[in-house]
């Protein structure tokens, strides 16, 4: 589920997370696609070099996997940070709310 404000808009954050997250499954599609064409490149050795190629582009897509998990990760934190807050912003505002209309009844 995906954070939203005021207005039923997706937050900052969840639109990134929802961003990376599509990144991830997309890169976890071509590693799955290079490792199916280094199952077939056993089977012919005509396509080293193909391998090889796709061996660099596994590894630079490994990286970037790895950068954006850590990105998710961090935005999840700061997530988690600015839900506690606004929680936090939210109690005492009503609690403030809650006192004046006391006031207000006892007047």
């Amino acid at each position: 589920m995906m954070a939203v404000d005021e207005h039923g808009e997706p937050t900052e954050p969840a639109q990134t997370t929802a961003e990376l997250q599509k990144q991830i499954d997309s890169l976890k599609g071509q590693i799955t696609d290079i490792h199916r064409a280094r199952e077939t490149t056993g089977e012919n050795p005509d396509l080293s070099s193909e391998v090889q190629n796709l061996k660099e582009k596994l590894e630079e897509h490994s990286k970037q996997l790895e950068q954006s998990a850590d990105k998710l990760s961090q935005l999840q934190s700061e997530n988690t940070v600015l839900r506690d807050q606004n929680q936090s912003l939210n109690a005492t505002g009503n609690k403030k709310r809650y006192q004046g209309d006391r006031e207000e009844r006892s007047s």
